[in-house]
């Protein structure tokens, strides 16, 4: 059982000037494929190995409980001139990798929303000024994004909170009309502490999100844009930061 939303995303980074390749867990356990071929890795959404064990848990425990896996995981993680990305079930799965990942001991993990119901909707959040390669030149933005996960309200205590806040780690917050920082809902899909939706480490080669911007980042995916919007909406810049960190 595989995650669903790896077309969306291989398009995204396409547009970006990238070649996708995709790449099944089973591809990596027989050593048909390795990491150390690629400049990024992408852990896309959806319900990978069915979230049996919760949101991302089959998955990064495949990772995590196979010697040759994790090893070659932690090896990919500390180049710091490659870069990784989790969104939404891949947000989750990163998450329990975080031991993996320098720069990374504080993310969180991500638990059932406080509605404890699946939320898909358009939100907006607000992009902050942290080191991730992947919101160069975007912070200060409030811009629309899909949401569609059952579990994926961050699980702090306040002293956690505050350590992430103090080194420029929260990368995205959902934000309410105002473009502030939001706990209520709707706006905020699943009750996060501060509103609060993505991460990326002290290096910023490593991002995860809870939110989609693979299915924002063309302007006929909105039911409404702006004119001078043309074919791509802002989130295309996402992508093409990734691509602009390669050279």
């Amino acid at each position: 059982q595989g995650v669903n939303g790896h077309v969306e995303m291989a398009a995204a980074f396409d547009r970006a000037g990238f070649n996708c390749v995709d790449v099944h867990m089973t591809d990596l356990i027989n050593r048909d494929r390795r990491l150390v071929e690629f400049h990024g890795i992408v852990a896309c959404g959806g319900f990978s190995y069915g979230d049996v064990l919760g949101a991302g848990n089959g998955w990064s425990t495949t990772i995590l409980n196979n010697y040759e896996l994790k090893s070659e995981f932690e090896e990919f993680f500390h180049q710091e001139k490659k870069f990784s990305l989790g969104v939404c079930n891949g947000c989750q799965m990163m998450a329990n990798l975080s031991s993996l990942i320098p720069g990374a001991e504080f993310w969180p993990q991500f638990i059932k929303n406080e509605s404890e119901k699946f939320e898909a909707r358009l939100v907006e959040v607000k992009i902050n000024d942290t080191p991730s390669i992947f919101f160069k030149g975007m912070s200060g933005s409030t811009i629309p994004v899909p949401v569609a996960h059952g579990e994926g309200k961050v699980h702090f205590n306040d002293d956690q909170v505050q350590d992430v806040l103090s080194i420029n780690a929260v990368a995205i917050q959902y934000a309410d009309h105002k473009t502030l920082p939001t706990e209520a809902y709707p706006e905020n899909p699943n009750g996060s502490t501060l509103g609060i939706a993505g991460f990326t480490n002290k290096t910023g080669n490593s991002t995860i999100m809870m939110p989609h911007p693979e299915r924002a980042f063309l302007t006929i995916q909105h039911s409404w844009a702006p004119k001078e919007w043309k074919k791509f909406g802002p989130w295309i810049q996402f992508f093409v930061n990734a691509r602009d960190f390669i050279g």
